[in-house]
């Protein structure tokens, strides 16, 4: 497995699993932030396996904001390009304080318009330190 500190985001820290994604937003036990034009929710399961990582993550834009696949496709290149160099603190904190837990989070855009590649940075700042401030 990759080193927390390193500002890599591998495949291994996507999360791609319909039942935990269903898990995640059936609303039973998770949460959720938001700091516009960013909605993050997220949920603590147990670790299944030694190989989970201590945190994974989505990325969601609606295609009801933006009609062209070429705008959601840059919005999620900018969420994941954020997360990937704010994660540290937050992989850090799982694997100090819930060693037997993984954090899994889903970072929904819910602006009909696009964003400064900064605004979308600060904003997830923001949430990732508020994220860790409520587990």
């Amino acid at each position: 497995m990759i080193s927390p500190s390193t500002q890599t985001l591998p495949k291994e820290e996507r999360l791609h699993s319909k039942k935990l994604i269903e898990q995640l937003f059936s609303n039973t036990g998770s949460k959720a932030l938001t700091a516009f034009p960013v909605r993050a929710v997220f949920l603590t399961i147990e670790r299944e396996a030694q190989v989970m990582p201590p945190v994974m993550m989505m990325v969601s834009v609606s295609k009801r904001h933006f009609k062209h696949a070429v705008d959601r496709n840059r919005v999620k290149r900018q969420l994941r390009e954020a997360y990937r160099k704010n994660k540290s603190e937050l992989v850090d904190w799982m694997t100090a304080q819930h060693p037997g837990e993984t954090l899994c989070v889903a970072f929904v855009w819910i602006d009909g318009r696009q964003a400064a590649t900064s605004r979308v940075d600060y904003c997830m700042q923001q949430l990732l330190q508020r994220i860790g401030e409520r587990l």
